[in-house]
């Protein structure tokens, strides 16, 4: 059988080059983007930059696939930013970045994505969201609620991609160690740590784990749902 073919939005650093590397380990074909160029590169991996916003980007991004691989079987809508300010200090052009990329980014992608899926009657598609959702994290209004919008996307997506034999779920993370999150403030990270019922950072293999798990053809079954962890 032929390897996966792997999908991932916002793979330049942290979770989503660590989910990178993971599917490359395990022999899939993974593709990635992010707005900029990588400092890094890895065997079996294929980059691409764009905007995830961009829709000529994208679909140009998913033609190039259908022309390499002829299929797609697994997305990972990755790629997000966050606007950390009280929403009386956010900038509306702030607000718009925000809702740019999490939520026009992940529609393009699921959008696009499901073109190629459909033929082959089989997809997995996997949205990041966050612990910020559920927490309802003050200071974090735009970011949320970008968030919450994917979370409502998810299960409407989840309807209408069901005839083609495409999931799509969603995965909160919570603080996760990688070098995005070493550049906040301590104080910060351990007050979210403290709301979790285990109260530790994630690490890539614990986000693996999920999108493992939905990926499987075993998960056909499983769509529209929300998983989030550390016992939020």
């Amino acid at each position: 059988m032929d390897a996966p073919v792997t999908l991932i939005t916002g793979t330049r650093k942290g979770i989503g080059k660590g989910l990178a590397e993971h599917y490359v380990r395990r022999g899939h074909h993974v593709i990635g983007c992010s707005r900029g160029e990588i400092d890094w590169s890895l065997e079996g991996y294929v980059h691409y930059t764009a905007d995830v916003a961009d829709e000529v980007a994208v679909k140009s991004l998913m033609a190039d696939i259908r022309k390499r691989h002829g299929r797609l079987d697994h997305l990972i809508n990755n790629a997000g930013i966050a606007s950390m300010n009280h929403s009386l200090l956010t900038p509306l052009s702030s607000v718009q970045a925000v809702l740019n990329t999490n939520v026009i980014g992940t529609f393009l992608f699921s959008r696009e994505a499901a073109k190629l899926m459909k033929r082959r009657q089989y997809g997995r598609i996997v949205n990041m969201t966050t612990i910020a959702v559920p927490l309802k994290l003050a200071g974090e209004a735009a970011y949320v609620a970008s968030k919450a919008a994917v979370l409502s996307l998810t299960e409407v997506l989840a309807k209408e991609f069901a005839e083609f034999g495409i999931t799509v779920n969603s995965l909160g993370p919570v603080p996760t160690d990688t070098d995005l999150i070493r550049a906040l403030p301590k104080e910060k990270i351990d007050r979210l740590l403290a709301q979790q019922a285990i109260p530790r950072l994630g690490t890539i293999a614990d986000i693996s784990n999920v999108t493992d798990f939905f990926f499987q053809k075993e998960s056909g079954f499983i769509t529209g749902q929300h998983l989030f962890l550390g016992g939020v």
